[in-house]
């Protein structure tokens, strides 16, 4: 656009402003509301083509599958494949998550994600007393070989690709599933999926940790050299914003955070000698699809430009795979209200909507009981009938990007990545993520205590919470786990003790812990010992005893 137009455009908005909107609102005055972004910026009444003056279209934009990506990873995008609809599940033992991911497979799911339990994702077998009360209750309790069997018995494993949602004993985790595609003739190779292995927004936002930090980015970079030759299909981290985003952080501090930690990846495999076109095509991002609609759109696009514009500029990556933002977005737990759950069903199509227009790789929708209990069968049914009439009734999968060139939209997404990059200069300045996680922590408190005081003070409407509340029974029917799991489990355990060669498990973690003092590889000897039936307890007590600890008070 040339001066002369955007002259032209201006003095045309002045008289509009004067002649058209100021009567009107002297007939009627604007609602008191906070138009704002979730960051705090002012949400102007009209955006036009003055707001996007700077824009570049080649530069800035470009077209999908092209750098720098914000109009999609894909030139065809859903036209060619639709995202895949990855319900997250998992509860109890081994067996009743089976039995949800087959009633999931044939609803026309196409692609599983696996909860774990807070003793599987913490390093503990089910029958560790500290496990104690926990086996079960937010994910599926997996210990040793014979319950990943069990979890992905009668599924495919090289034809379903698998996202696991675990961090700290993430290498052990992934070790488990390919000794199990092992037994059944299917090579490594052959495997899709994801591993989380974001072990940096655990220290920030969620607190599942073991090891301190040094070590557990060990443990993220072996994985990465283990899969680069052994597992080429597979995605080595999911460099996560969910978590970030549910703790209370706003649109710009999710991408900024994530892509800071993001550098920080980048960087520590590059200090492990690997090649950074090696390892980056195999990184891929895990996003929240929160509530403002327009603003989650603007969000995606910009994380995509932001980071195709650091690999290429700031760390030379020459393969455009390298260059790719590839997320999976899962719809706001945290807004999903105990309240009218009935609501949510709405909120949660909005959401996913946003990460539709977004341009997302797979999606999982949240059901609508899941702020009262785990969800049942019949409201998992209606989470993914969501994302399969976005799919295929509403149109929104036809052209890529089709929010692309909206004024307000390319507005929101220019300044999201602009605000996104200031944070990561500033972290940067602190020496990294891995330096300025406190910071981090004191701007998601900021911002979630800000959301807070809007909610309360009824700037900000929550329907059915602080405004439109009914009187409501309280709920019944919510699905709960076989309270018998941590027994279950514990005698499953005992039996696989008493019958593997012990020989064969002490020589398995000797050479675990030999290699763990020295600079060798871990995976290797981790699935060398998952397949001597050791347990992932086990593993982490012998990783705990050279590594130790990680403590909150710790300097990083």
């Amino acid at each position: 656009m040339d001066d002369a137009e955007l002259r032209r455009i201006q003095e045309a908005l002045k008289a509009w402003e004067e002649e058209t909107l100021r009567p009107a609102l002297e007939r009627r005055p604007e609602r008191q509301a906070p138009f704002e972004t979730s960051w705090g910026t002012p949400l102007q009444r009209l955006y036009t083509p003055a707001d996007t003056a700077g824009l570049d279209y080649l530069r800035d934009l470009g077209f999908p599958g092209e750098h720098p990506f914000t109009r999609g990873v894909q030139p065809t995008m859903y036209r060619g494949r639709l995202w895949t609809m990855r319900q997250y599940a998992g509860f109890g033992t081994a067996e009743e998550t089976n039995r949800r991911y087959h009633y999931l497979l044939a609803q026309g799911q196409t692609g599983l994600s696996v909860a774990f339990d807070l003793p599987t994702q913490m390093g503990y077998d089910a029958d560790a007393p500290e496990a104690r009360g926990e086996v079960g209750r937010v994910g599926v309790a997996v210990s040793s070989l014979e319950e990943m069997r069990i979890l992905f018995d009668g599924i495919p494993l090289d034809r379903v690709s698998t996202s696991m949602t675990i961090n700290a004993t993430a290498a052990i985790l992934l070790a488990l599933y390919a000794a199990v595609a092992e037994e059944r003739g299917i090579p490594a190779g052959r495997l899709a999926g994801t591993v989380q292995n974001d072990i940096l927004k655990e220290y920030i936002a969620r607190g599942t940790y073991i090891f301190p930090p040094g070590p557990s980015l060990r443990l993220v970079t072996d994985l990465f050299a283990w899969a680069r030759t052994e597992a080429p299909r597979w995605n080595t981290i999911s460099i996560s914003g969910y978590h970030i985003r549910e703790a209370g952080a706003t649109a710009v501090q999710e991408v900024a955070f994530t892509l800071a930690n993001g550098i920080a990846y980048v960087r520590a495999a590059l200090e492990a000698g690997l090649a950074v076109d090696d390892f980056a095509p195999q990184l891929s991002f895990f996003f929240n699809a929160h509530n403002p609609l327009l603003e989650e759109v603007a969000k995606f696009r910009a994380a995509r430009r932001l980071w195709a514009r650091l690999m290429r500029e700031r760390f030379g990556a020459r393969d455009s795979r390298s260059w790719a933002l590839r997320f999976h977005a899962q719809t706001a737990g945290s807004m999903l209200t105990a309240q009218q759950p009935e609501n949510n069903i709405v909120r949660v199509a909005l959401q996913a909507l946003a990460a539709v227009l977004g341009g997302c790789q797979s999606l999982h929708t949240n059901s609508m009981d899941e702020a009262l209990s785990l969800p049942s069968e019949q409201a998992v049914r209606v989470a993914l009938r969501t994302q399969q009439i976005l799919a295929h009734e509403t149109g929104v999968a036809e052209s890529a990007d089709p929010l692309g060139g909206a004024y307000l939209v390319e507005r929101l997404t220019g300044e999201i990545e602009a605000a996104a990059e200031a944070y990561i200069e500033k972290i940067e300045g602190m020496g990294g993520a891995l330096h300025a996680i406190e910071f981090m922590q004191r701007e998601i408190q900021e911002a979630a205590y800000r959301y807070q005081q809007q909610v309360e003070s009824k700037a900000r409407i929550v329907v059915g919470v602080n405004e439109f509340a009914t009187e409501e029974p309280p709920p019944v029917g919510l699905f709960e786990p076989d309270p018998k799991v941590g027994a279950t489990m514990a005698e499953r355990l005992g039996r696989l003790r008493r019958e593997r060669d012990g020989d064969r498990v002490v020589r398995a973690l000797d050479r675990l812990e030999a290699a763990a003092r020295g600079p060798a590889n871990l995976l290797p000897p981790i699935l060398e010992a998952v397949k001597a039936r050791v347990t992932l307890g086990e593993i982490c007590h012998r990783l705990r005893a050279v590594f130790g600890t990680h403590h909150p008070s710790q300097v990083f």
